[in-house]
């Protein structure tokens, strides 16, 4: 019996961090990719759980350790001429201890009010998940893209 499927999946997580009426967004620069507001996380390490794979994201990316994380969704990109879907797991944490660094490898993590955040400047795969990390119940995102372009060509989100 074989589980291949020709298909590379890849496996990310991203952790929104809440406290009270702020959370914690990292302000990234141009020069990382992925410029503007977003909330930690990164590529799972095999053979990591993704829990412990968001927790060591957000330690690396901000100082911070959290726990208690509640699973909010599913957030993926497929590209069928490639054979490729990367799918992010996203969570958010209410539970949290340590100092934030001074110096951040991904960019300088930043408390906001939710009031504010829809005036940040972030990418719109974020922004279209942001709100789902405050919502109750859980989301599911599929953005299928054109391979060659690499631009969205359907976008499905389905929410619980």
């Amino acid at each position: 019996m074989s589980f291949s499927s020709g298909i590379d999946h890849q496996l990310y997580t991203m952790c929104m961090i809440q406290n009270g009426d702020q959370c914690l967004l990292i302000n990234r620069p141009d020069k990382k990719g992925f410029p503007g507001y977003i909330a930690p996380g990164g590529k799972v390490d095999f053979p990591e759980s993704l829990v412990d794979g968001a927790i060591r994201e957000v330690k690396e990316e901000t100082g911070l350790t959290v726990r208690n994380l509640t699973f909010k969704g599913l957030d993926e990109y497929v590209n069928p001429s490639e054979h490729l879907r990367y799918m992010v797991f996203n969570y958010l944490a209410t539970e949290f201890e340590g100092e934030l660094l001074n110096n951040p490898p991904e960019g300088e993590a930043i408390w906001i009010s939710l009031d504010e955040l829809e005036h940040l400047p972030m990418q719109p795969w974020f922004r279209r998940r942001l709100p789902y990390f405050f919502k109750p119940g859980t989301f599911e995102i599929q953005s299928c893209c054109d391979g060659s372009t690499d631009k969205e060509r359907k976008v499905t989100v389905k929410s619980t």
